[in-house]
């Protein structure tokens, strides 16, 4: 249940964060913001300014309410918030302070600022994450704070995967089969040194996974390609390291651009997949694969939920740039075209691509979400979150 209830927060963060930074730059340019809610609706309750008094004034439920001033809202459905922004429909354009009514660099800063709140966001949570201490790679020899041996990446179809290894799993001791005791492993070459000298040979790795600790065997290859060794594993000796607030704050804004490149890079690969009729070649996670990657991350701790959570904002700051309409990044783009036209295009015309752009976004997340079910093993899954 404290995955579920991690997740809903994590969400309803981005989701809350990206909506905020499109309210303050709107009212801070002269738009009116009907309404910014908690949560979504219907509403439980909300407050707001009487123009006439002065005075705040309380409404339950989702009674109609006739203000020139915002209705700040609270309501049933815990996921992030939401702003309605007058004008956002291409309404109301000869009212000063409408949306639609605003020049255009004006309409292009308010729908950015929600991309911004999200990149944001994730600078604060990996610098935070780097004053607290994170674990970061170190090589053999060098001291550091609870240093381990830890598997950074698995090649499918090798014995690594037969035997039930996963990334991050913490190697803490190994031996060969029929050893008494097994050695301590410190380092990521007494591993190396373990599988290259026991080809064909059952051996034995004591891991440490989250909270439990198991023992998993099986036979390093005897033959293997050049860059993959007998298990088809990569290791990395790991230990906590924390910087000063003020170090942390740009090594934070560093790990933002290389995270970005990194997310960058790995959708131009998918999209030239797709485009080179190969499918999608890389792991892509849905609502629900992205329910289980929160367990894996509760499990290891408070850095690695706020290490996701600013991998999970970023990815949203991405998604929602993207030139692809009913997102921020599409309706940027009728703003562009807008200026170098030099007139507005059809309101009919961008509706319509809003809502085909909007309904092929909801057929895409079926489709993760179904192949999440398959490729998570979702059911036994589900069963753990709880």
């Amino acid at each position: 249940m404290a995955t579920v209830i991690i997740f809903i927060l994590i969400l309803g963060v981005l989701i809350f964060v990206h909506e905020m930074g499109h309210f303050l730059v709107a009212i801070r340019n002269g738009i009116k913001a009907d309404e910014f809610g908690f949560g979504f609706p219907p509403r439980i309750c909300g407050l707001f300014k009487d123009e006439k008094s002065g005075q705040y004034k309380f409404v339950r439920g989702n009674k109609e309410v006739k203000s020139k001033n915002t209705i700040y809202s609270l309501n049933w459905i815990p996921l992030g918030g939401f702003v309605r922004i007058k004008g956002e429909g291409g309404e109301n354009e000869k009212d000063t302070d409408s949306f639609a009514g605003k020049p255009a660099w004006v309409r292009i800063k308010v729908l950015a600022a929600g991309v911004v709140m999200n990149f944001f966001l994730a600078w604060v949570l990996l610098s935070v994450v780097l004053m607290l201490g994170a674990p970061q790679a170190i090589e053999d020899g060098v001291e550091g704070k609870n240093a381990k041996v830890q598997i950074s990446q698995i090649v499918s179809g090798t014995p690594a995967e037969e035997m039930g290894l996963k990334i991050g799993d913490e190697i803490y001791a190994a031996g060969v089969a029929g050893q008494k005791i097994l050695n301590e492993i410190n380092t990521t070459k007494e591993i190396q040194v373990l599988a290259s000298e026991n080809k064909g040979r059952e051996i034995i790795l004591k891991i440490k996974r989250g909270k439990e600790n198991l023992e998993l065997r099986g036979i390093p290859r005897v033959e293997y390609p050049e860059n993959q060794g007998p298990l088809g594993i990569s290791l990395a000796r790991t230990a906590i390291i924390n910087y000063p607030w003020y170090e942390s704050i740009w090594r934070g804004l560093a790990a933002v651009f290389n995270l970005t490149l990194a997310i960058f890079i790995a959708l131009g690969g998918i999209i030239k997949s797709l485009f080179s009729g190969g499918g999608v070649a890389m792991d892509v996670a849905g609502p629900v694969g992205i329910a289980v990657l929160t367990k894996q991350a509760t499990e290891l701790g408070l850095v690695y939920i706020l290490q996701f959570t600013a991998i999970l904002s970023i990815n949203l700051g991405i998604i929602n740039g993207l030139p692809f309409p009913a997102l921020d990044g599409g309706r940027i783009l009728f703003i562009l075209i807008e200026k170098i036209k030099g007139s507005q295009v059809s309101q009919k015309v961008e509706q319509a691509l809003h809502t085909i752009g909007f309904f092929l976004l909801i057929a895409l997340m079926i489709l993760v979400t179904l192949r999440d079910f398959a490729r998570f093993e979702v059911t036994d899954k589900i069963k753990g979150l709880f």
